[in-house]
């Protein structure tokens, strides 16, 4: 279960995300139509066995907001005895991680369309997960919107709930005031360790987003963050 603070955190109405506009490709459209039944998980208030939804009982890793689905699918396809859930609202972006699943022959990846606080409020079992991906989440860079930024208090702590012992979470953004704030909000979750002390070096197993790109473009520098959940919480 959440801890109260975290619960509330999950049913204020304050959300994290704007839908962006745009009805997508009709390549997206097409893989949405014909794919969504088999890939996406109905979001509802219910928790989510895994072994049921994926036929097996590999570990499971969640990825909040993941774009148009590149780099999950090839983390997906390299790791085939994992399986990963996405958390996305961007259509047009699950339309396009649909394309790629059918176009690798991917069977590890469900897709849940819906907010991310309601999720991990609702479906993710607790203790369950052994990964949390958040590659380059909104920055909402202007002061007043920083009530929508994702990763912070108490909503920290309803993400380590889902983590089993040992489970890490994973972040990765250009945005230099935001790597601090969430190193800082990471670092005051009482269940959660860093794993390096500030922040964590390049992991050379995640593949590059199209969001790094163009942050690079712009010369930021990329920060990212690794955390452990304590083994005894």
């Amino acid at each position: 279960m959440l801890t109260p603070s975290a619960e509330n955190y999950c049913t204020t109405v304050i959300k994290s995300y704007v839908l962006r506009s745009g009805r997508g490709t009709d390549a997206q459209r097409r893989s949405y139509d014909s794919l969504a039944g088999q890939f996406i998980i109905p979001f509802e208030n219910d928790i989510m066995n895994f072994a049921r939804i994926f036929g097996n009982n590999n570990p499971v890793t969640v990825e909040i907001g993941f774009g148009m689905g590149l780099a999950t699918a090839v983390i997906a396809a390299e790791n085939p005895g994992k399986n990963y859930v996405g958390i996305e609202v961007h259509r047009p972006g699950i339309g396009r991680l649909l394309w790629e699943i059918e176009q690798r022959s991917l069977s590890n990846i469900r897709i849940i369309e819906q907010d991310a606080a309601m999720v991990f409020q609702q479906m993710i079992p607790p203790r369950s997960l052994e990964g949390i991906h958040l590659f380059f989440p909104d920055p909402w860079p202007k002061k007043r919107h920083h009530k929508r930024r994702l990763v912070k208090r108490p909503f920290t702590a309803a993400l380590a709930a889902g983590l089993k012992p040992g489970g890490y979470l994973y972040m990765v953004t250009d945005w230099e005031d935001y790597a601090a704030w969430a190193l800082a909000e990471l670092g005051a979750t009482d269940s959660l360790v860093n794993a390096s002390g500030g922040f964590a070096p390049p992991q050379n197993w995640r593949p590059r987003t199209a969001f790094e790109k163009k942050g690079l473009a712009k010369n930021h520098q990329v920060r990212e963050l690794l955390f452990y959940k304590h083994e005894k919480q």
